[in-house]
Parts: structure tokens; C-alpha cells; sequence
């Protein structure tokens, strides 16, 4: 009966073992696959999701200073034609 257990924690242990290093093997395997998609990106020249938000970002504040510069030139414009 002893001998059927130490096969058994024999098994487990090995089971245990195998996980541990197909574990290893996915989270370098995804660590490669992201390694490999970075440097794709960046030799396609593609912006990152902050370049992109912050480059919007000052386009909207471009948009609303030439808003508030239209606005001003046509109150100045209105005063001179007085």
C-alpha cells in the first residue's frame, strides 16, 4: 500500500513539474510574441495610444484658440466699421 502512494506523489509530483515548466514556456512564449510585435511596430513607424491622445489633445486646443481668435478679429472688425 506504501508503494502505491510513493507512485502516486511520484506521479503528482511530476505532473506538478510539467506545469510548472509549461507555465514557463507560455510566459516566454508571449514575452517573445510581444517582443516581436513591438519592434514590428515600431519599424511601420506607428504612434503609441499616448502620442496619439496627447497630438489630439493639442488639436482641440488649436482649434478652440483660432474659435476665440475669429471671434476677436470680428469683434475688431465690427469696431472699425463703425
Amino acid at each position: 500500500m506504501q508503494t502505491r502512494n510513493k507512485i502516486l506523489d511520484d506521479v503528482s509530483q511530476l505532473m506538478t513539474n510539467a506545469m510548472g515548466v509549461a507555465q514557463g514556456a507560455r510566459e516566454e512564449a508571449e514575452n517573445a510574441m510581444k517582443s516581436m510585435m513591438d519592434r514590428w511596430l515600431a519599424d511601420r513607424d506607428f504612434v503609441t495610444r499616448e502620442e496619439f491622445d496627447a497630438v489630439r489633445a493639442m488639436a482641440q486646443k488649436a482649434r478652440e484658440e483660432n474659435a476665440a481668435l475669429e471671434a476677436r478679429i470680428a469683434a475688431l472688425e465690427a469696431k472699425l466699421d463703425k
